[in-house]
């Protein structure tokens, strides 16, 4: 049995509904990443896993053990705030202790654990420092270690990098990643970054708007997106208009004037395509490493115009206004074109497939 368990939780806060049926498993030792935008209910989730707040509907259960109705210091999980919420006139030693401070351990047994929970972060003979004395990425390691020392069943994080600017959030997030990797401790951390999701994450779970879209691996998830949510939200992404044919792997693009002849795309479906008829409109999601530019007799081509170029480092990404009316980015060399030039566009032979999706309703008027 999973070592942590959120199985059909539902939360509203008055009228609001933050939260639809959530259910998810974490394994023993295994990092969970709840991923979404604000308003997504991933910090809803994380509270109610606290027990900070209660769920109107739901269980959570720890260890095979139901634990809805403990408040949170009966459930011996770790937290670690987004703001810290360290100490300022205290040493980080007597910081970490505070963690401690409902063991009633002796003073002995006390420094012995702040001491190797300080070891745990990388942060050895840091005890008699003050917290304003050390840099922001060491004080979330502070904060880390006093969440460990008590040694929690789980450890809950809440975008716990958040604060920091971002070449201290990278360096940072390579020291939580392998705090919590040497530790092997149960860990969901909540975060909107994709990035800071991927590389902590062991999988990813995707909310939006209290829903559960889809939990995998980051592969799985930029691959093999389940939903276009997923698709748009993780990732860059183009979205073109088509129609599904008959056997449900081929796309065919739509032209927008009579004089453009459609071409046939391979995709790859979604799962809510299972079902539809031949003929029926949909939309091919595609990333911008999965398209290139390619030459006229290219059967599998789109005509277009270059409308916009970011350089990136060796690769740009090109912003490609197409005659079917539709814009679509495309990944390649710096040299490949310029803005303003004429190009086609096609799939490329390498990067994931494109992925087909229902088309999405024309908004009421």
């Amino acid at each position: 049995m999973p070592f942590l368990v959120l199985d059909g939780l539902d939360k509203s806060f008055g009228t609001a509904s933050v939260l639809r049926g959530l259910s998810l498993n974490v394994e023993k030792g295994e990092v969970l990443a709840l991923l979404g935008p604000s308003g997504s209910g991933k910090t809803t989730a994380l509270r109610l896993v606290a027990g900070f707040e209660r769920a109107d509907k739901g269980r959570i259960l720890v260890d095979g053990a139901d634990v809805t109705g403990l408040p949170p210091e009966r459930r011996h999980f770790g937290m670690v705030f987004q703001h810290y919420a360290l100490f300022p006139h205290l040493t980080v030693g007597e910081n970490v202790a505070f963690g401690l401070a409902n063991r009633k351990e002796g003073k002995a047994e006390t420094a012995r654990r702040v001491d190797e929970a300080l070891a745990l972060v990388d942060l050895p003979g840091f005890a008699a420092r003050r917290v304003g004395e050390i840099s922001g990425g060491q004080q979330q390691r502070v904060a880390l270690a006093r969440a460990l020392a008590p040694e929690p069943r789980v450890l809950l994080l809440d975008e716990p990098l958040s604060n920091l600017d971002p070449t201290l959030r990278e360096r940072t997030r390579r020291e939580l990643k392998a705090a919590v990797r040497r530790v092997g401790i149960t860990t969901v951390l909540v975060t909107h970054e994709q990035e800071e999701a991927f590389d902590l994450g062991d999988r990813v779970a995707v909310l939006q708007g209290g829903v559960l879209h889809q939990v995998g691996s980051p592969e799985d998830l930029y691959e093999r997106p389940a939903t276009r949510f997923v698709a748009t939200f993780v990732g860059r992404a183009s979205a073109l208009p088509g129609v599904l044919e008959g056997d449900g792997a081929v796309w065919v693009p739509h032209p927008a004037a009579a004089s453009a002849s459609p071409v046939r795309w391979s995709a790859d479906r979604a799962p809510e395509v299972e079902g539809m008829a031949p003929g029926e409109p949909v939309d091919l999601v595609v990333r911008p490493e999965s398209m290139a530019f390619v030459s006229g007799n290219d059967p599998r081509s789109l005509a277009g115009r270059v409308t916009e170029r970011r350089y990136a480092g060796p690769v740009t990404y090109y912003q490609v206004a197409l005659s079917a009316g539709r814009e679509v980015e495309v990944l390649a060399p710096p040299s490949a074109a310029a803005v303003g030039d004429t190009v086609r566009v096609a799939p490329a032979s390498q990067g994931p497939a494109p992925r087909i999706f229902r088309t999405l309703p024309l908004p009421a008027a």
